[in-house]
Parts: C-alpha cells; sequence; structure tokens
C-alpha cells in the first residue's frame, strides 16, 4: 500500500499499532509502532542467530498481555508482523514484537519452560480476511464494556468493569474488573453470554492497574508510570512519605487511581542510606547560654538547624552531621560548648508558596509607550 496522510493515521497505543484506511478500496495497512508499546524490550541483540531461538516469537496483544510462541508454519516471520496464533479455544491474532536470542532472555526473566509446559503455536501470518475480523473484533470492545457495566449495575454487583479485550477471531472476550471484596458473578457471565454471543472470561485487577490501562499524566507532568513502564505494583504505605520527610497531605501523596502514588518508593532507599549517617537528637543539645532544640533536618545535605526556642522556626542555626555528633560526644562527658550562636552561619531560606498560583503569572510585562503628541506652535 502507499504512504498515507497523517489525518488518515489513526494510533492505537493499546496494541501498539497504526492502522491506515485506504479510501478507495478500504483496505487496512497496520504496521508495528514501537512508541506506543508500553512493554517494549529493546533488542541488543538483533542480528545475532541461535538455532534454540531461532523458531520462538514474543507476540503482544491489548495493553500488558504478551506471550512466547513457537513458529509452526513454514513461513518467515519477522518482528513487526502481525501473526495468527493458537488460543485456548479458536485463535488469536497479535503482532510480533521480538525475536533471536532476546526472546530466550525474556523466556528467563519470566519463567517460562518449555520442558514443563510447551509453547503455543504460530499458525500463519494474518491474510486479509484476519486482519478484517481482528478490526471488526475491536470495534465491538468499546460499546460492549459500556452495555457490560450496565448489566452489572441491574444485578447489583459491587464491581466495575473497567476494560473489555476481545480476542482476535471475536469469539471471546476477557473482562477487567475491579472490585474491593469478593464478587459471585455467575449470573453476570451468563448474562454476559446471552447479550453479546461470546465465551467470557472475567479477570480482577487492581486500581493501580486500571490507571495504567486508561493512562494520563501526572503532576510532575510526564506520563504515568504505570501506563509507561510499571508492570508489577509494590506496596507502598505513608511511611515512605515520612522518611522523605513529606507532609502527609493524601491530595498531594494519593495519584489519579486513589492510591499512593507509585513514585514514593523511587528514593526511599537514598533517604534511608543518607539517615543513617545522621546522628539521632532525642534531647537539647547544652550549651552555656542555653540548651538548643532541634527543629528541622536536611536529610541529603546531612545539615541540621537548632533554635534556643521550642519548636520555633525563629532564630535558627545550622549545623552538620559531624558537628553534631560531636556536641553529643561533649555533652555526654559533661562539657558544654559556649554558645551555638556563630557570626558566619547562614540562615536556610525557606521559600514562600504565597502568590505562585496568581493568574498573571506568566503574563510578559508590557511596555509603556509614551505618545508622542504635536504641539501647535502659534505663529
Amino acid at each position: 500500500m502507499t504512504e498515507y496522510d497523517n489525518e488518515n493515521i489513526q494510533f492505537d497505543c493499546f496494541r501498539g499499532c497504526t492502522v491506515c484506511t485506504d479510501e478507495q478500496t478500504g483496505e487496512r495497512d497496520i504496521r508495528y509502532h514501537r512508541g506506543c508499546c508500553k512493554l517494549e524490550v529493546y533488542d541488543y541483540l538483533g542480528g545475532i542467530r541461535q538455532e534454540q531461538f531461532d523458531n520462538l516469537y514474543e507476540v503482544r496483544f491489548k495493553n500488558t498481555r504478551k506471550g512466547i510462541y513457537e513458529n509452526a508454519s513454514d513461513q518467515s516471520i519477522k518482528t513487526g508482523d502481525i501473526v495468527v496464533v493458537e488460543a485456548a479455544s479458536g485463535h488469536d491474532v497479535g503482532i510480533v514484537t521480538l525475536e533471536g536470542p532476546v526472546v530466550g532472555r525474556q523466556m528467563k526473566c519470566k519463567g517460562v519452560d518449555p520442558a514443563k509446559q510447551p509453547l503455543k503455536k504460530i499458525y500463519r501470518r494474518a491474510r486479509p480476511f484476519d486482519i478484517q475480523r481482528w478490526q471488526e473484533a475491536i470495534a465491538r470492545e468499546q460499546e460492549t464494556m459500556i452495555r457490560a457495566r450496565v448489566l452489572a449495575a441491574n444485578l447489583g454487583l459491587e464491581m466495575k468493569i473497567g476494560d473489555v479485550e476481545f480476542q482476535g477471531d471475536g469469539t471471546k472476550a476477557i473482562f477487567y474488573y475491579i472490585a474491593d471484596g469478593r464478587v459471585d458473578f455467575r449470573q453476570l457471565i451468563k448474562d454476559f453470554a446471552e447479550e453479546f454471543h461470546i465465551r467470557v472470561e472475567m479477570k480482577q485487577i487492581g486500581a493501580r492497574q486500571e490507571a495504567g490501562l486508561i493512562g494520563g499524566l501526572g503532576v510532575c507532568g510526564r506520563e504515568l508510570c504505570c501506563a509507561n513502564y510499571i508492570t508489577e505494583f509494590k506496596s507502598i504505605s505513608t511511611q515512605a512519605a515520612r522518611v522523605q520527610d513529606l507532609s502527609l497531605n493524601p491530595q498531594k501523596l494519593a495519584g489519579q487511581c486513589g492510591k499512593l502514588k507509585c513514585c514514593l518508593n523511587y528514593e526511599v532507599e537514598a533517604y534511608l542510606d543518607a539517615q543513617s549517617k545522621i546522628p539521632h537528637v532525642h534531647e537539647p543539645l547544652e550549651f552555656l547560654d542555653g540548651p538548643a532544640w532541634l527543629v528541622k533536618t536536611d536529610i541529603l545535605s546531612r545539615t541540621m538547624y537548632f533554635s534556643y526556642e521550642k519548636g520555633s522556626l525563629t532564630n535558627i542555626y545550622a549545623l552538620s552531621a559531624d558537628e553534631v555528633r560531636d556536641i553529643q560526644a561533649l555533652n555526654r562527658r559533661g562539657e558544654k560548648l559556649p554558645t551555638l550562636k556563630k557570626e558566619d552561619v547562614s540562615v536556610p531560606e525557606f521559600v514562600s508558596a504565597v502568590g505562585d498560583d496568581a493568574i498573571n503569572r506568566f503574563d510578559s510585562e508590557k511596555k509603556k509607550h509614551r505618545r508622542n503628541r504635536n504641539r501647535n506652535k502659534k505663529q
């Protein structure tokens, strides 16, 4: 097929491909698009061949569903090809995303062992009829999800249908749902089968996985981590925020899924390592002019701020972690330094956020133009 204008290209980011439709013939050209693939793996072994991996390929379906398949056909298959693969019932259609020795690395990472469980087969490259049927099944997903939510609400089930994925032959669909507890959806499966005339598979996902399926932008301005690369969601607690001295504000700590942000765990280990090098201060430091209380700690710079007034941020003085450790050693021996006050101590500047949300903060300053006035001279 010929090249198309950008207006005719549709990006299917759920499956990592672009769809171009010829207006004259109606034929569809589907191509693998690496930028849309959430779990894209860079083939650093490209061009290298090993016999035991010649017929093994990684095939991607919707969202994060991938699998390792064995090429049972005599056709030559390469990355980016649309293939028809074996399914539990019927057949499915997917896109080849990896080939060669790097597939063996992926099998080891995912714990796939062909000796214990035989790999499913790749039947052939997809024909125009297979692709047309595949696209017709994809077109049914949105309206099926909306109707499925209505059927679940009519039964009074406390669950939410988050996404629907049709099999390539259109005979089966996976319904991804979210629920806080256990749900008895035996009657719901019967209603789905009668309504949509397909085989039904129910799969439960969490709120974080739902956010990854929907996607969006975070407060940092970047794509959500769960939609970009996170596949295994680790437990997150408020202790991660306490370690980093973050304000325990639920509105700031919660992500779009309503749970604690995944990025809270990113720097916890760095903060724990920095805290291990800072002395614990449970009592005030003793000086000849009075006790000094700890009011603030900058963990990463290993700077501790003390004040003669307990709980006050006025007239505070900075000490390094090593200096605090030396003063504690002197106090344990019954010795006291003359004073905490130093002439060359720099007081930290606390920036106030007042005025940051002013609506005119991005406006450029207008220059004042003087009007030239013509004065009429009297003759």
